[in-house]
């Protein structure tokens, strides 16, 4: 063979190497390929891509002075830019607006960025007066995410990551300061994986978890060795719903009782200024499809849904303080469910909106906090699980995905974690019985399984 047969036909394999890395390893090919050519792209282009986005500014009286005497005429000027660096799904340049210049500017102008350089997407953040940091997204990095190999607890208890945002970076669901939580979903939408990767993020800390389902059990069954307390139904749901609300009122006793006289005095109005040695476990409640306990078919029914739906404003309200926790689960949430959904909507601050069969559970999830992030919601495809939609109460909000994980190994994982089970007296008669699996019996005639606490 001529060389030159030589030299296509390893251009051929270098090419099929190139498709391959890129499909399997797009984080490496990224550093390896992208990040050159797109970094190239943007430091040449950016003068002539800013004029052409309308985000430059006249040129100053001295460069048109200056410009006059070299017979040249002075060109508009760009954001001061630094150079940009690096990241694991695309490049970050900070930037420093001229005056005159907003970020909505910059924000409104974002989609044209992303084609001139020929981007999947590009984010748009002030960091503080004055400066942004532009962050490229070099591919899609929500079509197949994986929970990183290790992460930094940076935020504190109650902190752990759920979902990848997609500017390519995680959502932090931190309790401390999010308190309580909303999540809407569709079947096949996606949300129970988005709550099993709650659960058994949860189920590694110290955590008393208590589940409401009233769907039997089906949903949180599966994790009931790692619960405290189980309701499968709604009369047992509103009498733990007592049991939590006389648990917060011993602990507001407790605050109460740590700021009394003494050199020893401790001045808090939650129970995370405690000391450690006396503050009790933090509790998540979960509750899925919360529309179960609004349901009512007679009068009776309307006496409970009325109570158990105070009860749980009255934990949303308080909760937080008391280190109590509620995470809100629903296929639809709306004002016809009946008195009390908007107000127990208005306590939960936290909003995840993953793809819904109406367009009022996407606005009352997210319409409160911005319209757009509501419009973004209901456009969500059916063939794509997992994308969601997530809210807070500063109006920011983002796509997200959560990481597959499959019924088997997050009950696995809860089964693992049973040890840390921490002790809560008041909820040991709302514990759940499992069924366990005897030995292979000896004859045919032996005993049948047996059931048990999961506290043995």
């Amino acid at each position: 063979m001529t060389d030159t047969v030589w030299t296509l036909v390893l251009a051929l394999v270098g090419l099929a190497a190139l498709l391959v890395l890129r499909r399997r390893l797009p984080v490496a090919f990224w550093w390896l390929v992208g990040y050159p050519l797109v970094a190239l792209r943007v430091l040449t282009t950016y003068r002539a891509t800013m004029d052409a986005c309308g985000l430059t500014v006249p040129a100053s009286a001295v460069r048109r002075a200056t410009a006059r005497l070299i017979g040249r005429e002075a060109a508009p000027v760009p954001p001061r830019r630094s150079l940009p660096l690096p990241t694991g799904s695309g490049l970050v340049m900070r930037l420093r607006m001229a005056a005159g210049q907003a970020p909505e500017d910059f924000i409104a102008s974002a989609d044209r960025l992303r084609h001139a350089w020929a981007a999947h997407a590009v984010h748009i953040r002030p960091t503080k007066p004055g400066r942004l940091e532009l962050r490229l997204i070099g591919w899609d990095v929500l079509a197949d995410v994986r929970r990183p190999r290790q992460w930094k607890q940076t935020g504190g208890p109650l902190s752990l990551p759920l979902a990848l945002r997609d500017d390519g970076q995680w959502h932090v669901r931190d309790f401390r300061a999010v308190p309580h939580e909303l999540i809407l979903g569709a079947t096949q939408s996606g949300k129970s994986v988005y709550l099993r990767n709650l659960l058994c993020g949860l189920a590694r800390q110290p955590v008393v978890l208590v589940g409401i389902d009233c769907k039997w059990g089906v949903e949180l069954a599966p994790f009931a060795t790692r619960l405290s307390a189980l309701a499968d139904n709604p009369d047992r749901a509103n009498e733990l719903l007592d049991t939590l609300l006389v648990e917060m009122e011993a602990r507001f006793r407790l605050i109460g009782l740590s700021a009394g006289a003494g050199p020893e005095a401790v001045l808090t109005s939650d129970v995370w200024g405690l000391p450690d040695d006396v503050r009790p476990v933090p509790v998540v409640v979960v509750v899925d499809e919360v529309a179960e306990l609004f349901l009512a078919a007679g009068k009776d029914d309307e006496k409970r849904r009325d109570a158990m739906v105070t009860k749980l404003i009255r934990l949303a309200q308080l909760g937080r303080a008391a280190g109590i926790y509620l995470e809100v689960c629903g296929q639809r949430f709306g004002s016809e469910l009946g008195r009390g959904a908007t107000m127990l909507r208005a306590q939960l601050t936290g909003r995840v909106c993953h793809r819904v069969n109406d367009e009022s559970s996407a606005n009352m999830a997210l319409a409160d906090i911005a319209p757009e992030a509501a419009l973004a919601a209901t456009s969500i495809p059916a063939e794509r699980p997992g994308i969601a939609v997530v809210g807070d109460s500063s109006g920011g909000w983002s796509r997200i995905r959560s990481p597959h994980l499959t019924l088997d190994d997050a009950a696995a994982v809860c089964s693992d974690t049973s040890a840390l089970v921490p002790e809560l007296p008041r909820l040991d008669s709302f514990r759940s019985v499992v069924a366990v699996k005897p030995a292979a019996p000896a004859s045919p005639t032996a005993a049948a399984p047996t059931a048990r606490p999961v506290t043995d």
